[in-house]
């Protein structure tokens, strides 16, 4: 296996986080973790306008973390991999784990 220069492991690493760190994406993952899904149907499910969830999805699509299908003029988005939804879970895991122990020395 070849060794991947930690540069490049540093740029990989910031691109998916900060791909990940914005609440609207992380919902648009969890939405698309049932079904693929077009613009307008993450748009009514999320409840966001739709030029907001295209602006969310191109950046999960540059960053790797969706794919885009079109077929005539619509174009569908599903997840690239499923891995990031358990990452994102055990995100939250850590993060409540945290907060935990944070409230915990408070009392």
């Amino acid at each position: 296996m070849p060794i991947i220069p930690h540069d490049e492991i540093q740029l990989l690493h910031n691109n998916i986080c900060q791909a990940v760190s914005d609440p609207k994406r992380i919902q648009i993952l969890y939405a698309l973790s049932d079904n693929p899904c077009n613009v307008t149907d993450l748009a009514a499910l999320l409840n966001t306008p739709q030029p907001t969830i295209s602006r969310h999805l191109a950046i999960l699509r540059q960053r790797g973390i969706v794919n885009a299908e079109r077929s005539g003029v619509t174009v569908t988005y599903s997840l690239a991999n499923p891995l990031v939804l358990q990452i994102l879970d055990l995100m939250r895991q850590l993060m409540r784990t945290v907060l935990e122990d944070q409230t915990g020395k408070l009392e």
